[in-house]
């Protein structure tokens, strides 16, 4: 894979379901404010991205996060297969928001759109079509993600050039908007907005995955990651400024991840809910695609170490075909027993819990991965903070929830410490 495959990789985990499942959400929060708070989150995943890129370059591990631990830490094989647990479900749970986000968009324009049923099945669907797709070859599901995230990258160009043409708010009473809800809204509940809607920019750490089948991985890894998380920022700050333009605020927090669909077919009619629907569809079926790709990668690597099952390390081809139909069965699912809110706020706290970890780990091995000390730092404590505030919103907004994402991390924690304690009693026995 080169650069133009790479950069697909990570543009495609990244323009997901984010910026469809986002919108309403963030402004409900925070109003007008919303594509601000939505840019900042791209800053956060800026800082994270740095000793991602540094640790890949360094290591060169599909493994990832699970492996940088793993090998900066050696002493602490538990550690590892804790990180490696919850990384591994973090990206099932994105693979859920995605194949969600995908279904309700693909049946928002017929009578049974609010069937929950339907929508959970072609959400099924869509998860078994591109685990095929990556089962089948490596070549096939990279030449499939150049051309879906190339063409919804245009189509979301256009869906914004349309919304700010048609802008019922013009610049100086968008000014007016700001300053009022600034006044209402402090930086703590941009911050908030920011730190919850960071699993939308999660997905520039499968390019890593990939170290294999990539060419030349000190260029590729960091101009591939950083190419992506600015033209992500850009894509998502366009949108949802054009949005709260020329959407009613009101409409785009009631229909939720539909919300640019159904301002779009007010706007122009039919033919821009159509347009609305075909970029949300391939958003997220590049998502889905690429996200399957890259975990299943990290998924196979872990139980190669023999901290999960080790038939999900069986590889045709390098084709990690166990992994990638694990994946796909627990993402399906979580898409059965879960909702929208849910899988979007467990995603969040994962991303933003591991990325924290790994800014850590590049701090320890700074001199070897020649990182820069301040930089890492900011991370550290910009991670942290986003971490301690997407919790306390969840305490006093949802406890019930917090308590149910609370009680996922325990079983994870549960089959992470079975298998890493027979994972020892292996090599204690080996040794001897």
């Amino acid at each position: 894979m080169g650069f133009k495959e790479l950069l697909a990789i990570a543009i495609g985990g990244m323009v997901g379901g984010g910026i469809f499942t986002i919108l309403g959400i963030s402004v409900a929060m925070v109003g007008v404010l919303a594509p601000f708070a939505i840019a900042f989150g791209g800053v956060i995943a800026w800082f994270a991205a740095y000793s991602y890129v540094k640790l890949g370059v360094y290591y060169k591990d599909e493994g990832a996060t699970y492996a940088f631990f793993k090998r900066t830490y050696p002493k602490t094989p538990m550690a590892a297969s804790f990180i490696g647990w919850y990384t591994v479900f973090g990206y099932i749970s994105t693979l859920s928001l995605y194949a969600y986000t995908f279904s309700s968009y693909a049946i928002s324009g017929f009578e049974f759109s609010n069937n929950e049923l339907v929508r959970k099945a072609l959400a099924v669907s869509v998860i078994a079509i591109f685990a095929f797709v990556n089962y089948w070859s490596v070549k096939g599901m990279g030449k499939i993600e150049d051309a879906m995230v190339y063409s919804k990258l245009a189509i979301l160009l256009l869906i914004s050039i349309v919304l700010i043409y048609f802008a019922k708010v013009d610049a100086s009473a968008f000014v007016t908007l700001i300053k009022n809800d600034f006044q209402s809204d402090s930086l703590m509940s941009v911050l908030m907005v920011s730190s919850i809607t960071f699993v939308a920019y999660e997905g520039f750490q499968l390019v890593i995955n990939a170290v294999n089948e990539m060419d030349d991985p000190d260029v590729n890894i960091p101009k591939a990651i950083y190419s992506a998380i600015a033209l992500v920022v850009l894509v998502y700050f366009i949108i949802a400024l054009s949005a709260v333009l020329a959407i009613p605020a009101q409409e785009l927090i009631q229909n939720k991840e539909s919300a640019l669909a159904t301002g779009m077919g007010e706007i122009i009619g039919p033919l821009g809910h159509n347009l609305v629907v075909l970029g949300a569809i391939l958003a997220t079926s590049s998502a889905i695609n690429g996200t399957l790709f890259g975990a299943s990668h990290q998924m196979a690597r872990i139980a190669e170490d023999g901290y999960m099952p080790k038939i999900l390390s069986l590889r045709n081809e390098q084709i990690p075909k166990m992994a990638i139909l694990a994946m796909a069965s627990v993402a399906s699912l979580m898409i059965v027993v879960g909702d929208l809110r849910l899988i979007l706020e467990f995603g969040s706290v994962t991303f933003l819990l591991v990325s924290l970890l790994m800014a850590m780990t590049n701090f320890k091995i700074r001199d070897k991965t020649d990182s820069s000390s301040s930089v890492t730092i900011i991370a550290t404590v910009g991670l942290s903070i986003g971490a301690i505030l997407i919790l306390y919103h969840e305490f006093i907004t949802n406890p019930q929830q917090l308590y149910f994402i609370i009680f996922i991390y325990a079983l994870l924690s549960l089959g992470a410490w079975i298998y890493a304690y027979f994972a020892k009693k292996k090599t204690i026995k080996t040794k001897r």
